[in-house]
């Protein structure tokens, strides 16, 4: 329960700072608010977990965001960014194309093609092990073995 309100209260520092000086968050900031984002921000440089919820305050958005922080090392090895939306009625550009329907995790590969929608929480692991198997991981390892 701490670590959520520790997200919940680092998620609020940064949405402060955007409004006085009109700048995004850092990109190197493992989970972030949606906002404004679209999926094809991210196209070939990161593989986007979205994590909706009709309020931040559902115990399954803060299970799995506080898995996804516990496996931050292991997500960022493999290029993850978790975006979170948690205001159905904000109608953010990723909740429209994607369209959720109260708690969802959902994981899209760098290509832009939705891989794995979930209704529930999902461990580091299981997600690791769905991006691992996708065509674009594999080359990604196979590459990394035989650069280094």
């Amino acid at each position: 329960m701490n670590k959520t309100l520790a997200f919940v209260f680092s998620a609020l520092i940064p949405l402060a700072a955007m409004a006085a000086d009109g700048s995004a968050p850092a990109d190197d900031e493992f989970v972030r608010p949606v906002g404004d984002s679209e999926l094809s921000d991210f196209l070939w440089t990161h593989r986007p977990i979205v994590v909706f919820a009709d309020t931040p305050a559902d115990p399954r958005f803060q299970q799995q965001i506080d898995m996804l922080l516990d496996g931050e090392a292991t997500m960022r090895d493999r290029d993850v960014v978790v975006l979170t939306d948690t205001d159905p009625s904000a109608r953010s550009p990723i909740r429209a194309q994607l369209r959720p329907r109260g708690f969802q995790m959902v994981f899209v590969d760098k290509d832009g093609v939705v891989k794995l929608r979930k209704p529930s929480p999902w461990s580091v692991r299981e997600i690791g092990r769905s991006i691992d198997k996708t065509p674009l991981r594999e080359r990604e390892i196979r590459d990394r073995r035989e650069g280094g």
